[in-house]
């Protein structure tokens, strides 16, 4: 199964996210060329992330109703045509509402993916199938990163400008993987042709012996799951872990810049911490399968985050900060997969659905924070660095906020 989905599933995430992160380079050139400031231009990115909010909750309980292929591909097209778009912004306006509609087009697709992921993963491979699904965003990060400088040095190639190439270039890929979804991906374990009969009743029994082992709240609506106590926990907890992967990943390009590389050397040096990213991803939700009690594998990762980000303003010269932020950043993310567990210890079907789109939708508002918040820091304080100092706060708190929600989650069997 990890064979035969994996590599879909991660490419298509690993677009999304380059789609989602291109304005991180865009930004040292459209900035300029739209006339607007650091905090304007981050209040743009972030309207990514509301409409996201808004559309995720219905999105997928959409695809819960309809499948994850049709629905996945639609999102895809969606997403493709808006990112094209992007290129051609000629002002603030254009930009503010294609970056709302790019998150209301994407919404729903990674908490789909966590919610189809548990139709056909048990327990105790669920963290490590969701780590393999993640590490397409350290991948994403690390391509997106290596092309996004050269395609910026690409300005006025075609009588387009560099921040346009990032654009269109990220958008097509987006267009041309929407008919391969649709012929490549099962709707679920039943419709999977290369699963023989004893296989799919294999895993049918494996499945349904969790269900019964630890009843889930009822909830026959699955939109009272949006107002579970345990799943408005799970969704503050959250919230520090997208806030501090979006504060890094769209302010690094400019610290790396400040340290006085050209565009492609920049692109290529933010290769280095996403490939720890990937790593880190890999390895900790396989360590973290050893272990009955995981939250330390949650919580552990985000506190040695914040140290490292602390550490990142403290200590002098531009080599030793950029090493600080190369371990800051795996740790940020390599906890996600083993929280991503906790939600069906509780929450199955729709009500599955409904939750994982809840806590990943509240949480991604980090996402807006951390682009209207981390820019505004900077700007009234003139550092690059300082902003790594509110987010080492915020992670502080998302890893006490993960110990005290677990404890208050049914045992996993």
């Amino acid at each position: 199964m990890a064979l035969k989905l994996m590599p879909l599933l991660g490419l298509t995430y690993m677009v999304a996210y380059i789609d989602r992160q291109n304005v991180s380079y865009a930004k040292l050139q459209m900035v300029s060329d739209l006339g607007l400031s650091e905090a304007a231009y981050g209040l743009g990115a972030a309207l990514f992330f509301i409409g996201y909010f808004l559309f995720e909750v219905p999105s997928n309980l959409i695809m819960e109703k309809v499948g994850a292929p049709r629905w996945f591909a639609r999102i895809m097209l969606s997403w493709g045509i808006v990112t094209i778009l992007l290129g051609f912004t000629n002002s603030p306006t254009m930009f503010y509402i294609l970056r709302f509609l790019l998150g209301a087009a994407e919404a729903g697709f990674f908490p789909g993916v966590l919610y189809a992921l548990t139709l056909w993963f048990p327990q105790a491979h669920r963290a490590r199938a969701i780590g393999s699904f993640m590490l397409a965003s350290a991948v994403a990060n690390a391509v997106g990163a290596a092309i996004g400088g050269m395609l910026l040095d690409l300005d006025g190639a075609a009588g387009l400008r560099g921040w346009q190439w990032v654009f269109l270039a990220t958008g097509i890929p987006a267009l041309l993987l929407v008919p391969v979804l649709l012929a490549k991906l099962p709707v679920g374990p039943a419709k999977a042709s290369w699963l023989s009969d004893e296989q799919k009743n294999w895993l049918t029994g494996v499945l349904d012996a969790e269900r019964a082992a630890a009843p889930p709240s009822k909830h026959e609506n699955p939109l009272r799951a949006l107002t579970d106590p345990r799943v408005l926990m799970l969704c503050a907890a959250y919230v520090g872990f997208p806030l501090a992967a979006y504060g890094l990943s769209y302010w690094l390009p400019t610290i790396v810049k400040g340290f006085g590389v050209s565009n492609t050397v920049n692109g290529f040096l933010n290769v280095i911490p996403w490939t720890l990213v990937g790593l880190a991803l890999f390895y900790v939700p396989r360590h973290a399968a050893k272990f009955h009690d995981q939250r330390w594998h949650i919580a552990g990762p985000a506190l040695i985050a914040a140290l490292f980000l602390l550490l990142s303003v403290i200590v002098p010269g531009a080599p030793l900060q950029f090493a600080m932020l190369c371990i800051a950043a795996p740790a940020i993310f390599a906890g996600q997969p083993v929280f991503w567990s906790l939600p069906p210890r509780f929450l199955t079907g729709a009500s599955a659905a409904a939750g994982f789109a809840a806590i990943n939708s509240v949480g991604n508002l980090g996402g807006f924070v951390a682009q209207t918040v981390v820019p505004r820091i900077r700007d009234s304080t003139g550092s690059d660095l300082t902003p790594m100092l509110f987010l080492s706060a915020c992670l502080v708190v998302a890893a006490v906020a993960v110990l005290f929600v677990e404890r208050r989650l049914p045992r996993p069997v």
